[in-house]
């Protein structure tokens, strides 16, 4: 589906669904629930703002086609300007209408592990942990990290952070799976290549909207003493919090700040969007199973190679997007990966 063909942005869909908002907003009822009225005014603003330059930028096109037509060289070349600055637009238009999940508009917790080999995978799931901290700074986003633990003889063997701002989990979750990475390994004596892997998790941040109740007597809570990088205060006192949820078995852990009550309450909010997320897709396996359907589960699929020898090269598996520079990617530079995702996504969708 090409981007000329209007097909991702679905007009008539967002026009339908601003019409259907847009009584919503002269009832006063609607104010009645305050976090209800704010979700609603959000949502008509940003389809009326993307419906107005569709417009506009259909006028735009005209009048420059028009123009070109009675141009002479000399203005040809300020047209060109023109031209440019419109396809400019056109590119924001089709990358925002490329948002469509449930939540996509939510923070995200990102948590990397490392897959079976060891100190290499802990490596590894370190250098991923690293790349993602550096995408959010180049964008000015707001990172927490929530947990981060050491293993003895390098890399993380868990890493949690909750990255906040405009649409993160809505450009993040494609991320979700397997990623790979062979090079020369730094651990081997030998300079042998070594191939290693580890997982990514992109969850939304479920605020108080979605109603995810935990009782507190299926909670085992346990405090400790930080561990790992940290202040003075942080390290010598029992602050951080452990969440073991009986029912499924979850663990949540959280050691970043000097308050016990501020880790238990970032505890608990990446065990509600844990558990959250498990329901969905509880529901969605069972919706597989009734039309018979047998799927490849997306968590256990190799989704990105990095591949640093023999050759450079960063490969996405789903959609064959390729970078030759691997040191910039890893240094945050994934914004084209990112929206390859998501156009991938909406192919997968429209099929």
């Amino acid at each position: 589906m090409s981007r000329r063909s209007g097909g991702f942005f679905d007009l008539p869909g967002k026009r339908a669904r601003l019409a259907e908002l847009e009584p919503r907003l002269t009832d006063p009822a609607l104010w009645d629930d305050p976090r209800s009225a704010g979700q609603v005014t959000k949502e008509a603003a940003r389809l009326k703002a993307a419906v107005e330059e569709y417009d506009r930028l259909r006028a735009d096109l005209g009048g420059l086609a028009e123009l070109l037509e009675i141009a002479d060289e000399a203005d040809a070349a300020a047209l060109e300007v023109e031209r440019e600055a419109i396809e400019g637009r056109i590119e924001k238009l089709y990358r925002d209408a490329l948002f469509r999940g449930e939540h996509a508009e939510l923070n995200a917790i990102l948590t990397v592990k490392p897959g079976a080999g060891g100190t290499e995978s802990c490596d590894w799931a370190e250098m991923l942990f690293r790349m993602y901290r550096r995408w959010a700074e180049r964008h000015g986003l707001k990172v927490e990290v929530i947990d981060v633990a050491e293993n003895a003889l390098g890399g993380i063997t868990d890493g949690t952070m909750i990255i906040r701002g405009e649409r993160v989990f809505g450009l993040l979750h494609t991320e979700n799976g397997v990623h790979r990475l062979v090079r020369i390994s730094p651990f081997d004596a030998q300079s042998r290549r070594h191939t290693s892997f580890a997982s990514v998790e992109v969850l939304p941040e479920i605020d108080d909207s979605i109603d995810i109740r935990i009782d507190p007597a299926e909670l085992r809570i346990d405090v400790m003493r930080s561990s790992g990088h940290g202040g003075q205060g942080v390290n010598t006192t029992d602050s951080a919090v452990r969440l073991v949820h009986l029912p499924t078995g979850m663990i949540v852990s959280c050691q970043n700040t000097r308050s016990q009550v501020k880790n238990r309450e970032f505890a608990m909010q990446v065990l509600r969007s844990r558990l959250y997320e498990r329901e969905l897709r509880r529901r969605r396996e069972e919706q597989e199973k009734a039309r018979g359907e047998q799927k490849e589960i997306a968590w256990g699929s190799q989704i990105r190679s990095y591949v640093l020898h023999p050759y450079q090269l960063v490969k996405d598996h789903r959609n064959n997007f390729e970078s030759h520079q691997p040191d910039r990617v890893l240094d945050g530079d994934l914004d084209e990966f990112l929206y390859k995702g998501l156009e991938w996504e909406a192919l997968q969708n429209a099929n």
